[in-house]
């Protein structure tokens, strides 16, 4: 590798210094084993004169004792003298971070076989632990004695790099000093210079260069925390808080402490990672993100990531979906000193010492003109401005929903043979988009109908007319709203529909989903209300969370179960099922998207939900005029059922909606079996059969009624 006998004239490279330090290490190990030996033990490991030859033409000596010493006077030389690019190569870091050049030594020392199996064998010679063939506590010690005396012990040098992560122990059973000592794959290719896409396993690296500017994420994007965020790096950038900061109580004193970090909040794809990625590239920083979604795992994920970011030169960022009530402890990235970045939705929080310092900010869902400038960007010339303004407007999804669900459409598009994009491409890619996130956690159910196939009061469908209005106008509104709203107005749609079964509140809210042009969910209570303190909230919390960020109408069918009237606590029981509505009820008044609940039982209701709702629809039985008109609905043409016996039907036989339907297929069914048209006997025993399954004797007289 090397031919030139000036060390100074090496390539001012990252892998050059990578491997300067790997035949220091090699050296270190032929020094070793001369001392222990001489050149007979040396020669017994024969592959070790081919790294001693590499460094001869740069060291005065010939013991392996001599070049591996000299060889590391040549190495401090050559770095003294390295540029100020050299302050990015993952090895100077470490120095930089004040770790010295015996530290160095021991990671390399360490590593040695990952790179050459044979140092496994050696190793495995050296200590003769039962398949064990990495270096042990013991050894390094052994090994670094071999040209610095004073380190009488490996020990203090581990302990450091085990805390910092850059140095895993196994077999902690042992004796201290029989501690097998290994470097984490993701440490070792970073030290090499590598820098992977995913270099951990849920742990992936952005470069710098991925992220717009700072300067390019406009107000109109963010609002108020656009603007905000072009200030984050110039505080990030404080060594220390002002002299004159108030006492916050905080845990640590805050002398010579700067800003931690910066917490985003907001919705999956609202471009949060977006945002701490610009931040971290004007810091002069790529990013290393992770998601963790049990907070039981972060101690193992902040093992992984603090060493990478140290490396790395990046900024960490960890993403947490936690449920309402959660309080993740943040512990410190080993290795890291730097300000950290972590992402969070509307629920849960936050703790740890550097958490304290961090700012805060909220990231809004994104408004028409963002949204249209995410379709734009995605089609590309197969969205056409009308398209793209309608669907802008039709679906209030996050960009990154946004840039999924377009490449999608373009899909779906492409399978049809055409180059354009139409309406029902982004139909087609929203619905597959909310069953890929939603499907486990709720049920689809199909839209479709038109108004005029619901008969209800007129009271009920001009509150009807009203919701429709709110749903498209729910964003519109909130730019014309005076000064008395303040900030407490979003643009979620709660409406209430009650009534007893069978009256249409179903039929209403696909009717009401088709109308809108977006997905309808209902939250299935069955999997949902769990037992266990906490998973009913938490449940609760993925279906709102997802259903908001894609923008489906979310249906809370028998919603009377979870918004019971809250009672006085008498017993533990009592005391959670308030909280859960306690919860339910904050979570449903900063809901972003259209939520309707139905009830067959309004006087249950919490009376502190009722006034949160934004529509109340109630749909009433029917009386005679309104189920004269569902059977008219329901019988198919061409039947022969005569009016008379319709209208004394409708009279006398106080049905549902839902029950006319019944009795009206079952009457078809008896049409079809006798190949005939649908007659005035098969409507007779079809309403015979909706009482007798009601435990009840039919008022119609069937003589009477066939006159």
């Amino acid at each position: 590798m090397i031919q030139q006998h000036d060390i100074s004239a090496l390539p001012a490279t990252s892998a050059t210094h990578m491997r300067v330090w790997f035949h220091a290490a090699a050296a270190q190990v032929a020094a070793y084993l001369e001392a222990a030996g001489g050149a007979e033990v040396l020669g017994q490991f024969p592959f070790l004169a081919a790294y001693l030859d590499e460094i001869r033409p740069f060291c005065p000596g010939e013991s392996a004792a001599e070049l591996a010493a000299g060889w590391l006077r040549a190495l401090g030389s050559w770095e003294r003298a390295l540029p100020a690019a050299a302050d990015g190569w993952p090895l100077w870091r470490l120095r930089q971070r004040g770790l010295a050049p015996p530290h160095i030594l021991a990671i390399l020392l360490a590593g040695l076989v990952e790179e050459d199996a044979r140092f496994g064998a050696l190793y495995a010679t050296l200590h003769p632990l039962p398949d064990e063939q990495h270096l042990t506590v013991g050894l390094l010690g052994d090994l670094l004695r071999a040209t610095t005396p004073e380190h009488a012990s490996g020990w203090g040098i581990a302990r450091e790099l085990l805390g910092h992560g850059l140095l895993l122990a196994s077999a902690p059973d042992r004796p201290r000093a029989s501690w097998a000592l290994r470097v984490p794959a993701s440490v070792w290719d970073a030290c090499g210079g590598e820098r992977s896409a995913e270099p951990a396993p849920g742990v992936r690296y952005y470069a710098p260069e991925t992220f717009p500017p700072l300067d390019e994420l406009s107000e109109a994007l963010w609002g108020e925390a656009g603007a905000q965020l072009r200030r984050v790096p110039a505080l990030l950038r404080i060594e220390r808080l002002p002299d004159h900061a108030p006492d916050l109580s905080f845990d640590e004193p805050l002398d010579g402490v700067g800003f931690g970090g910066l917490i985003l909040r907001g919705m999956h794809g609202s471009g949060r990672l977006q945002a701490l990625g610009s931040v971290a590239r004007a810091l002069g920083r790529g990013v290393c993100a992770a998601e963790c979604s049990e907070v039981a795992k972060l101690p193992d994920l902040a093992l992984k990531l603090g060493p990478l970011c140290l490396l790395y030169g990046a900024l960490p960022v960890i993403a947490l979906d936690l449920a309402p009530g959660d309080l993740a402890n943040l512990p410190a990235l080993p290795g890291y000193a730097g300000p950290i970045g972590v992402l969070l939705g509307q629920e849960g929080n936050v703790q740890g010492p550097q958490v304290a310092r961090c700012i805060t900010l909220s990231l809004p869902p994104p408004r028409l003109a963002v949204r249209a400038a995410h379709w734009s960007r995605t089609l590309g010339a197969a969205g056409q401005t009308e398209l793209v303004e309608h669907v802008s407007r039709q679906h209030h999804l996050t960009g990154g929903a946004i840039r999924r669900a377009g490449r999608l459409a373009l899909a779906y598009a492409a399978l049809d043979g055409r180059e354009q994009v139409q309406v029902a491409d982004v139909r087609a890619a929203c619905r597959a988009l909310s069953r890929q996130s939603l499907d486990a956690l709720a049920t689809r159910i199909e839209t479709g109908g038109a108004w005029d196939d619901l008969v209800v009061s007129e009271e009920a469908r001009a509150e009807l007319r009203n919701l429709v209005m709110r749903c498209r106008q729910r964003e519109t509104v909130l730019d014309r709203l005076g000064p008395g709203f303040g900030r407490s107005m979003n643009r979620g749609v709660r409406a209430l529909f009650s009534g007893v079964s069978g009256t249409g509140k179903t039929l209403a809210a696909r009717i009401l989903a088709a109308e809108l042009g977006l997905d309808l969910y209902r939250v299935d209570l069955s999997s949902v209300v769990n037992k266990y303190i906490g998973e009913t909230e938490r449940n609760l919390s993925r279906v709102f969370a997802r259903a908001e960020e894609l923008d489906v109408v979310l249906l809370l069918d028998e919603g009377d179960s979870l918004l019971t009237g809250r009672t006085d606590v008498r017993s533990s029981n009592d005391r959670y099922a308030n909280m859960e509505t306690n919860y339910l009820l904050q979570r449903l008044e900063s809901y972003e998207g259209i939520l309707l609940v139905t009830t067959n039982a309004v006087d249950r209701i919490d009376r502190a939900f009722q006034r949160r709702i934004d529509i109340h629809v109630e749909f009433s039985a029917p009386d005679a005029a309104l189920r004269y008109k569902i059977w008219q609905l329901h019988l198919a043409p061409g039947h022969r059922v005569g009016d008379a016996l319709l209208r004394l039907a409708a009279s006398r036989c106080s049905l549902s909606g839902g029950q006319i339907r019944n009795a009206a297929l079952h009457a078809t069914f008896l049409a079809v079996e006798s190949d005939g048209p649908l007659n005035q006997m098969h409507l007779l025993e079809a309403i015979d059969r909706e009482y007798r399954k009601l435990g009840a004797t039919s008022p119609l007289d069937r003589e009477a009624a066939l006159l």
